[in-house]
C-alpha cells in the first residue's frame, strides 16, 4: 500500500462538482489543505460549492464530453494555480429500463458522458499531471464489476472506464502519473435517489442479494475515496465490502443472467411504466444543458 501525501497545497479538479460525490469531495478534499477547480454543468450550483471551500477555489462551466472545452478548462485551470496535482473525472449520468425500449438518445449519453467523458477530461489534463507526476482517478461503480439488468448504458460505460483507467495507468506510470478506479455501490445521491422515484427500478434493486441492496450514506464513501487519493492508489473502495467483489466477479454474469431471466419475467408486465430518460438532478442538469439553457448570466 502506497504512503499517504499531504494535500495541503496540492490542486485538485473534480468534474461533476456540482452536487453528489463530487460536491462532497470538494468540500473534503479542501478541508485537507488542497486548493480545487470546480468543473461542471451548473455554473451557480458550482459558484455556491465554491464559496463554502475552506481554500482558495474556482469553477468552470464545461461539458465534459467536449474536447475544446475541457482543454480550455486545462490551461486555464494551470494559468490559475500554476499546477495540477489531481484530477478526478467524476462527471455522470444514469439511465434505467429494459434496453430494447430505451430512449437511444439517453441510452448514447450515458456512454458518452461516463465513458467518453472520463477520457476526454483525461486526455485534457495528463500533460499537467505529467508535469507534477500527479493522480488521476476515474470513478467507476459496482456496476463495473458485475451486470444488471435494466441497466445496460450505466454497466457498459463503468466497464469502459474501468478498463480505459487500468489501460492509462500502464501507459502513464513511467511518467511519475498514478492512475486510479474508484468504485462505489449504491450511494445517497441524487443520481440514485431520482433512480429510486421509479418503482419498478427501486424494487429490483431491493431484491439484489445484501450488501448490494442497500443505500450506504456519501460521507463514509467519501472520506474513503479522500484516503485513496492521499495514497495515490490503483483502485479506491468506496465500501468495505467492494474489494471482495473483485475475486469472484468473473461468476457473477452466468448468476446474474440466472436471476435476472426471473426477475425480468416477475416485471415484465410494468416495465412499460419504467422512466426512459436520465436520473435525477444531474441528469436533468444535463438535459438543459443540450437544449441550450444553461443558466448562464
Amino acid at each position: 500500500m502506497s504512503a499517504s501525501r499531504s494535500l495541503e497545497g496540492r490542486v485538485a479538479v473534480v468534474t461533476g462538482a456540482a452536487r453528489g460525490v463530487g460536491e462532497l469531495l470538494a468540500r473534503k478534499l479542501s478541508a485537507r489543505g488542497a486548493k480545487v477547480a470546480l468543473v461542471g454543468l451548473e455554473p451557480q450550483a458550482l459558484k455556491e460549492v465554491s464559496e463554502r471551500l475552506h481554500t482558495d477555489s474556482d469553477h468552470w462551466h464545461a461539458d465534459v464530453t467536449d474536447h475544446e472545452a475541457m482543454a480550455r478548462v486545462a490551461r486555464e485551470v494551470k494559468q490559475r494555480f500554476g499546477k495540477v496535482d489531481i484530477v478526478v473525472a467524476n462527471a455522470g449520468v444514469a439511465a434505467g429500463g429494459p434496453f430494447a425500449d430505451s430512449d437511444p438518445d439517453a441510452w448514447r449519453r450515458v456512454i458518452e458522458v461516463n465513458l467518453i467523458g472520463g477520457a476526454v477530461t483525461a486526455r485534457a489534463f495528463l500533460p499537467v499531471l505529467a508535469e507534477s507526476r500527479g493522480y488521476f482517478l476515474q470513478i467507476a461503480s459496482l456496476a463495473a464489476i458485475t451486470p444488471a439488468p435494466m441497466m445496460s448504458a450505466y454497466c457498459a460505460s463503468k466497464s469502459g472506464v474501468e478498463a480505459f483507467a487500468h489501460c492509462l495507468r500502464a501507459e502513464v506510470g513511467h511518467k511519475g502519473v498514478r492512475v486510479g478506479v474508484g468504485y462505489l455501490s449504491w450511494t445517497d445521491t441524487d443520481m440514485v435517489r431520482g433512480a429510486d422515484q421509479d418503482e419498478v427500478m427501486r424494487e429490483l434493486r431491493q431484491r439484489l442479494p445484501w450488501p448490494s441492496n442497500r443505500t450506504y450514506p456519501l460521507g463514509p464513501a467519501v472520506d474513503r475515496i479522500v484516503a485513496g487519493i492521499e495514497r495515490r492508489s490503483p483502485h479506491v473502495y468506496a465500501q468495505w465490502w467492494l474489494r471482495g467483489m473483485q475475486g469472484v466477479r468473473g461468476c457473477l454474469p452466468g448468476i446474474i443472467a440466472t436471476v435476472g431471466r426471473r426477475e425480468m419475467q416477475r416485471f415484465e408486465p410494468r416495465l412499460s411504466h419504467v422512466s426512459r430518460g436520465l436520473v435525477g438532478a444531474g441528469g436533468a442538469a444535463d438535459e438543459k444543458e443540450r437544449a441550450g439553457d444553461t443558466g448562464r448570466h
